[in-house]
């Protein structure tokens, strides 16, 4: 259906135009009586391919008339006129149905695809623009076409131990992986501002995915695996950041114009893996100073490859960048994805930048 869409937005505008001229010229100059009138038919059907209905009704006109006017100028039998206006005009009749049936089944999908999309946001809401000294940005690029969202993952709130964030992954894709996304955000939200430590708020997550595993299993509902995750939390002020890391893409950290990637000195498993609850080490934590931004990102941008199966490095597109607002670090982020993979995306691509703005410093109004 994709691939028919594609080869129907490529089919010039004025196509129908050159096959009712073609049709004309072609009647009037074939070696045989009638030999236009199969093109002079198409007019109308193309048209109500690319054109509105309006437009396809003139075609259908212009095709009737043309069909008489070429009729007669042949000096043809009156009831060899009525018969080539009849046929063009059934065959235009035809084609002004078409057009209304895709015109109503379209507007159809749209409603439903609004429907859908605000559900979807309501599954996985915009973070605040700012926190304290912390500017937010986030993007979120689905791999199905015609999704707000998939498998991926991010939430952001202020709580009483300061900013905390989460940003994961779903193993699959499609409602099972967005049911698994409403488990987690959830989870998150309201664990955030009671548990005390990033591992106690993961072991909420594991429980919250793992009840809702077993609820659901054997059913057409049954959510998705494993889970990767990469929680944050940034004191009330700044100055530093905590970092837990549940078998997620490490994130970056842009200093300068320098970016190093955060990769965990001791790997976690995944949420809810069903391996038993991994050791409780110690989260890291990290100077975190104004001027600094901590970019998460998902495996759309890690795993993301190029024609010849490179996969992308986001450290050497990042670099280089000193930015007043996270929307540059996020914007770049993504067009240099996209530009590394021609457009092309297998899979969910989710980014969330944290900027410790500097003091004195003003960026951009909107996110």
């Amino acid at each position: 259906m994709r691939r028919a869409r594609n080869v129907l937005g490529r089919v010039p505008h004025t196509a129908p135009l050159v096959l009712l001229v073609g049709g004309a010229l072609a009647d009037a100059f074939g070696p045989r009586p009638y030999f236009g009138l199969p093109l002079l038919s198409c007019a109308p059907l193309l048209a109500s391919m690319v054109s509105t209905f309006r437009v396809c009704a003139l075609y259908a006109l212009a095709a009737c008339g043309t069909a008489a006017g070429m009729a007669v100028a042949a000096h043809r039998e009156p009831t060899a006129v009525v018969t080539d206006v009849l046929a063009v005009l059934l065959v235009g009749l035809v084609g002004l149905w078409i057009k209304w049936f895709v015109d109503r089944q379209q507007d159809d999908l749209t409603a439903v695809q609004d429907v859908a999309e605000a559900a979807q946001r309501a599954v996985l809401p915009a973070p605040p623009e700012s926190v304290g000294p912390v500017t937010i940005a986030d993007r979120y690029v689905a791999a199905q076409v015609g999704a707000a969202i998939g498998g991926d993952l991010y939430a952001l709130q202020e709580t009483p131990f300061g900013i905390r964030a989460i940003i994961g992954d779903v193993r699959g894709k499609g409602l099972r992986a967005v049911s698994a996304v409403s488990v987690v955000v959830g989870a998150f939200r309201e664990a955030a501002e009671h548990m005390p430590t990033l591992h106690e708020l993961a072991e909420r997550l594991d429980r919250a995915l793992d009840r809702e595993g077993g609820r659901r299993q054997d059913t057409l509902d049954d959510i998705e695996g494993f889970v990767t995750a990469l929680l944050v939390e940034i004191p009330p002020g700044g100055g530093s950041v905590t970092l837990l890391n549940r078998g997620h893409p490490p994130p970056y950290l842009v200093r300068e114009g320098q970016v190093t990637c955060l990769e965990p000195a001791h790997p976690e498993l995944p949420l809810s893996t069903g391996l038993g609850r991994p050791a409780r080490r110690v989260a890291e934590t990290l100077p975190f100073a104004p001027g600094d931004a901590l970019v998460l990102v998902t495996d759309g941008v890690t795993e993301a490859r190029d024609a010849r199966g490179v996969f992308f490095d986001a450290t050497r597109d990042l670099a280089g960048i000193t930015p007043r607002h996270p929307c540059e670090l996020a914007d770049a982020l993504i067009a240099a994805v996209t530009h590394w993979t021609g457009g092309q995306r297998q899979d969910d691509l989710a980014v969330l930048v944290l900027l410790h703005e500097e003091p004195g410093r003003e960026g951009p109004e909107t996110a």
